[in-house]
């Protein structure tokens, strides 16, 4: 038998009405969707976005775990354990969905589901379906434009190097830094060294009802903040 086709779709940063058109009709066309989790029975932030869009009547939704903070073989077996479910659903001839938040080819974990996949099902047909992903949105949310003209934008983790850091926030006309809720200090740090504090936006949970902007980033010192927070510097601004 043929086996279907895997349908990689983001589905943006957290509002469920930045699905695309596009990954909206394959979401609702397929009877299997995946969704990553961290562990056995924890949020899956893909499924909470998708969730209204989703049948449970005729749609059945499987969590695949992926220990994102493991070791490298631990996770490379993860991604094959994976890679064998999905592939089981395909062999049987049925589309299916894997969905993940933002884009899935950046810094999603999809990335991974479709080169294990390939391995493991290489005659398995693999669709990608952009999405919004989290630097587009906060972006608009805050009002700051990514780039204009002939400047350069970095999007970079927040766990980055210092020195690495440093010579991004000198060198770009924009940086995004991600996942800056473990690292915040720091990047608060490497800003205020640049005399960069002022230029920079927080924007938390972006598109979520709890959605945060700040843009006295000073304010955030010693705060917890949330898992999806990024920070949008721009020297120009």
């Amino acid at each position: 038998m043929k086996p279907g086709t895997l349908y990689g779709i983001g589905v943006g940063p957290g509002d469920p009405e930045l699905l695309t058109l596009k990954g909206l009709r394959l979401l609702r066309s397929v009877p299997l969707v995946y969704v990553p989790v961290a562990r056995p029975g924890a949020r899956s932030y893909a499924r909470e976005i998708a969730a209204e869009h989703l049948d449970l009547n005729r749609q059945q939704v499987v969590e695949l775990v992926f220990a994102m903070r493991e070791e490298p073989a631990v996770m490379q077996g993860h991604w094959k354990a994976n890679a064998a479910v999905i592939a089981k659903g395909l062999r049987e001839g049925s589309d299916v969905a894997f969905v993940t938040e933002g884009d899935p080819m950046l810094f999603s974990t999809w990335v991974h589901v479709a080169a294990a996949l390939h391995e493991t099902l290489p005659e398995a047909p693999i669709v990608v379906v952009p999405g919004i992903s989290s630097p587009q949105a906060a972006a608009a949310a805050a009002g700051v434009p990514l780039a204009d003209r002939d400047e350069r934008l970095a999007i970079l983790p927040a766990t980055y190097e210092r020195e690495g850091l440093l010579e991004a926030l000198r060198s770009f006309d924009t940086v995004v830094l991600l996942k800056v809720a473990s690292a915040m200090d720091r990047v608060l740090d490497a800003l205020e060294a640049l005399h960069l504090s002022c230029r920079a936006v927080y924007i938390g949970q972006c598109g979520r009802p709890d959605q945060e902007i700040v843009r006295d980033v000073r304010e955030l010192r010693g705060r917890s903040l949330p898992y999806f927070s990024l920070l949008i510097i721009r020297r120009n601004a």
